[in-house]
């Protein structure tokens, strides 16, 4: 449910929390966290912090030269969760760090320039006018999808249409993973619990978040970083259903 923002916010007051899982990514990796963190400094954010989750999908250089500019950069925080089973577990590892330390807000951001740090000043207007979660879509006005497949865009544009119509969710980028979360917002998600193990948990967080003030903002999408193969449309379908389900039931 969408609400009006009621009032406009202090950033000096507010603690910022970045997640964002890498992996394999040694030729950006540093250009892409100092450009992010230079659109944090604008803003006069009371902290900062950086969250980069890395695990064994990362086999390359990627660890190392985080944590060596870890050591000049004290927003910066890298870290190691081998245990990670899938991407899910990365976010959701990055979403319990940001917390424990303490964030008011949490910026959910994929590396690799897929996602542009341009973008992210529009975020932080928008949670500043009282909004409790904002979104980045791809699909609405001003919003793009560049260097994507087709395949990929259908399958995004698709997930879109189907959470709507079976979720009574009202967004025009179901699927995007660019947003910006309150901290009582963020803690609900975490507390309902995600099930979904492949890129459908983005719908899965938005269903949760449906209650709280939301909005969207247009984001320049490029490159998709991983393709969706038939494991992750067959937990989207079982998820979509879940989820139906549950709004059948009155629990959502």
């Amino acid at each position: 449910m969408r609400e009006e923002p009621v009032n406009r916010l202090n950033l000096s007051e507010i603690c910022l929390g970045i997640v964002c899982p890498m992996a394999n990514e040694e030729d950006c990796a540093a250009e892409f966290v100092g450009q992010v963190l230079a659109q944090t400094a604008k803003h006069g954010f009371k902290a900062v912090k950086f969250f980069a989750i890395l695990d064994k999908k990362s086999t390359d250089g990627t660890r190392g030269i985080l944590e060596r500019l870890a050591q000049t950069s004290p927003a910066l925080r890298v870290i190691w969760a081998p245990e990670n089973r899938c991407v899910v577990d990365a976010y959701v590892r990055g979403y319990r760090e940001a917390l424990s330390a303490g964030a008011d807000w949490i910026l959910e951001i994929d590396a690799g320039f897929s996602h542009q740090p341009a973008d992210i000043s529009q975020f932080f207007d928008k949670m500043a006018e009282g909004y409790e979660c904002v979104f980045g879509s791809r699909f609405c006005r001003g919003g793009s999808m560049a260097e994507t497949a087709l395949s990929r865009r259908i399958i995004s544009r698709g997930g879109t249409i189907l959470s709507n119509l079976f979720l009574g969710t009202e967004l025009a980028d179901m699927t995007s993973g660019f947003e910006l979360f309150t901290r009582d917002s963020l803690q609900h998600v975490l507390d309902r619990g995600i099930r979904s193990r492949g890129p459908f948990f983005q719908v899965e967080v938005k269903t949760y978040c449906r209650r709280f003030r939301i909005t969207e903002v247009p984001i320049q999408y490029r490159a998709a970083s991983h393709q969706v193969g038939k494991a992750a449309l067959k937990d989207s379908f079982t998820s979509l259903w879940r989820l139906f389900r549950l709004r059948l039931q009155r629990s959502l």
